[in-house]
């Protein structure tokens, strides 16, 4: 019982802890994003390594993502000859919740774990106490370009996913299942409101800040060498995931 309670102590201060450390770490972030100069140079390299290194990967996911919802829905909706509504299933899906939350998964995996791991081999190899050696604020130098660059990124690959998986759901709908291609694309735009889209891309802006900025913080309090990098690199892709998985349901709870 002891040990137990040890255990869930200690569990408990490390939670408290990595969360304070998170918010102190967002509140320098945001100071940095307000007191220029702006490194405008830096941005676009962020914005490439979040954003353009990681359309393929985000549209292979959304095109079979959209292919697979149309072949499941196709297959249960026929049951009960509603096979016409497919393509509002596929749209509504893709643009509220499938696209915006697999994008950030998938950035999780790919540049937030980029973001830790390049972070996680500047502190071990002191490159971060030489920022700071000279007179550099490392948090507006490492943090701000990642998090604005995700954070803007974000709603733009989620736009190309919302297209590339309906296209995938048109596909599959269409030419596998013989769906009527007209009907298909009438119902796929006739229920859709503004609020689908908008709460989609708000959803990705929020989804690529927390990656970003969980990615940094775990890559910037890296201890323990190269042992210490590769935990860090695994912490931000496991906290990364679940922080879009956890702020997903609070925001559909808010949005509609």
């Amino acid at each position: 019982m002891k040990r137990f309670l040890e255990a869930l102590g200690g569990f408990v201060l490390t939670l408290l802890e990595t969360s304070g450390r998170f918010f102190i770490l967002t509140g320098q972030t945001i100071r940095g994003f307000l007191k220029p100069p702006y490194e405008i140079g830096l941005w676009a390299k962020q914005f490439v390594r979040v954003g353009i290194d990681s359309v393929p990967v985000v549209l292979t996911t959304a095109l079979f993502t959209g292919g697979v919802l149309a072949l499941q829905t196709y297959k249960g909706f026929e049951r009960f000859h509603a096979e016409g509504y497919v393509g509002s299933v596929v749209a509504l899906s893709m643009l509220r919740e499938l696209a915006p939350v697999l994008t950030g998964l998938m950035v999780a995996g790919r540049a937030g774990s980029a973001m830790a791991a390049e972070l996680g081999s500047m502190r071990v190899t002191e490159q971060i106490d030489a920022l700071v050696s000279l007179a550099t604020d490392p948090v507006k130098y490492l943090f701000v370009p990642r998090v604005v660059a995700a954070t803007l990124v974000l709603p733009m690959l989620v736009i190309l996913a919302d297209a590339v998986g309906m296209m995938g759901g048109y596909l599959v709908a269409v030419n596998l299942l013989g769906a009527n291609p007209v009907q298909y694309e009438i119902n796929s735009f006739q229920y859709l409101a503004m609020e689908d889209f908008t709460s989609g891309f708000i959803k990705a802006g929020v989804f690529g800040a927390l990656i970003a900025l969980i990615g940094c913080q775990q890559g910037f309090d890296t201890r323990g060498g190269a042992e210490g990098v590769g935990r860090a690199t695994t912490s931000a892709v496991v906290m990364g995931s679940l922080a879009v998985l956890v702020a997903d349901f609070f925001l559909t709870k808010v949005l509609f």
